[in-house]
């Protein structure tokens, strides 16, 4: 289901009454569904197919330029090859006289067309006179002894071959040609079938080829797309509410990763989204508090049941002051978050900073009823870092009000310094009421505090420490807690000596 929010009315020419005049806009919970476009799994298939026929076309191609051309210089070469021997078998039996033996020439010339129907032997005299041409064998009249016109001799380059006859002196005295029978290639009929034979040997495989890779392509596309239709099924699902909807991919490839990423992504979106319904329950309780106190004491006043002097004035003034504190507080968290405070980051002296502090705060724990000690277990008694002091000492102040605030009279509060290769170590520990096990990572949240500490009147704002996180945040730095519940807390704060320079740290 879909709701509908109107800002206002769209004005027309017909409608022109005034509260149709404003601008109209609407705006819808839910997208409509996207336009089925071609599946995924489709067009991957498509791809696999169109690499095969592609591939078989480059192969058909490079046979037709390359093997091609190998394929008829080796057919030519066995023609000539035919030819040299059958002129070496002539020249063997030429007449004292120099001349060429016609009939033991017929013989050769019947031995070299015997190996193919198709090949056509001719022998020619010195003088271009025919003496032989073995298509006379077959001509009418040939067993009468009448003789037919020769063979027509083709003039394509490259269509005959041809041996010269030489007599013992080394005079040629003849010439053999050889050609094939309706071919301009020298390809006689079992060449032409071997060559059309393996042309089609060539498609047969490329259809072959491209039949495995559409099915390849099809399982190898089904296994890609199903983990990517469960990402779009739980966004949609996280886009209709259901905030528990998790992919449950995982796997060491880009798809995996990102299914991780997007589970990773929706704890977070669940997680915040839960803490900002909680934030505005604990700002309503915050904010309520005070302000129903100095409602209470104004309505007594006004009704005469509680005298309007300057104790009950202070009164109302105390609770305004702490609403004021508490919303100069949220300001200060929202500009951490947003990165909008400026940060000022210098080489300090952390081992002064913190030594000031401690020796500022200790006449204030001392009120309380309460031991502040500081332990400096840097090696020179300094320790620089860069960081922003403001922000940092902040830090460490509203640890130390922490401390304070949940431990009992008569308590230790323990401020030490160390170096641990390249970071710098604070820590604040107490001997006060502790931290559950399973409140500790809720710690930094806003307004949060354990059931134990809420039952205290302590007065805290409850921001301090998410306050004190974004602050060690900006300075790359981390914070470990250990806590025992009835023995103390101790806070650390982890950062890092060198901070390289970024254009926002002013």
């Amino acid at each position: 289901m879909s709701a509908r929010f109107d800002t206002g009315g769209v004005e027309t020419p017909e409608q022109d009454a005034p509260e149709r005049r404003s601008a109209r806009s609407t705006w819808n919970t839910i997208k409509p569904s996207p336009k089925r476009g071609r599946p995924y799994a489709t067009s991957l298939t498509l791809a696999f197919a169109l690499t095969a026929v592609m591939t078989a076309v480059v192969l058909v191609v490079v046979l037709a330029i390359v093997w091609e051309r190998q394929f008829t210089a080796y057919t030519r070469q066995n023609m000539q090859a035919i030819a040299d021997s059958t002129s070496a078998s002539i020249s063997a039996t030429i007449k004292a006289d120099g001349e060429i033996d016609v009939t033991a020439a017929a013989e050769a010339a019947a031995a070299a067309s015997s190996l193919s129907s198709d090949i056509v032997v001719q022998i020619t005299d010195s003088d271009g006179h025919v003496l032989y041409d073995d298509t006379w064998a077959t001509a009418p009249g040939a067993a009468r002894g009448h003789t037919t016109a020769p063979s027509v001799v083709p003039t394509a380059q490259g269509a005959l071959v041809s041996s010269p006859i030489v007599n013992a002196s080394g005079e040629e005295v003849g010439t053999v040609r050889l050609w094939a029978l309706g071919s301009d290639a020298l390809l006689t009929k079992s060449d032409a079938s071997f060559r059309s034979n393996s042309y089609g040997a060539i498609a047969t495989a490329a259809a072959i080829a491209t039949i495995l890779a559409c099915v390849i392509g099809y399982f190898v596309s089904r296994g890609m797309a199903r983990p990517i239709q469960r990402i779009t099924s739980t966004a949609k699902q996280i886009r209709n509410g259901d905030l528990t909807a998790r992919t449950g991919v995982t796997g060491p490839d880009e798809i995996g990763q990102l299914g991780e990423t997007f589970d990773d992504m929706a704890s977070t979106i669940e997680r915040d989204i839960k803490l900002e319904h909680r934030l505005t329950g604990d700002v309503a309780h915050e904010l309520r508090t005070p302000l129903m106190a100095m409602q209470a004491t104004v309505e007594a006043m006004q009704d005469g049941v509680l005298p309007a002097d300057d104790e009950h004035f202070e009164v109302v003034a105390s609770e305004v002051r702490r609403l004021s504190r508490l919303i100069d507080a949220m300001l200060k968290l929202s500009r951490l978050e947003n990165g909008t405070t400026e940060f000022n980051c210098e080489r300090t002296d952390v081992a002064y900073l913190v030594k000031s502090l401690v020796s500022s705060q200790h006449q204030l724990f001392h009120e309380k009823g309460l031991h502040l000690r500081y332990v400096d277990e840097t090696p020179h008694g300094e320790l620089y870092a860069d960081v922003d002091p403001d922000l940092l000492r902040e830090a460490i102040v509203n640890l130390m009000s922490n401390a304070m605030r949940y431990t009992n009279p008569d308590g230790w509060v323990k401020v030490s310094l160390r170096q641990d290769r390249s970071d710098i170590l604070i820590s604040v520990q107490d001997t006060g009421i502790g931290i559950a096990k399973e409140d500790i990572p809720q710690t930094f949240a806003r307004f949060w505090r354990s059931d134990v500490s809420r039952e205290r009147v302590s007065g805290g704002l409850g921001v301090g420490l998410a306050i004190t996180k974004e602050i060690v945040d900006r300075h790359n730095g981390t914070i470990i807690v250990e806590s025992e519940v009835g023995k103390g807390t101790t806070f650390t704060l982890r950062i890092p000596q060198r901070r390289p320079r970024k254009p926002q740290d002013k």
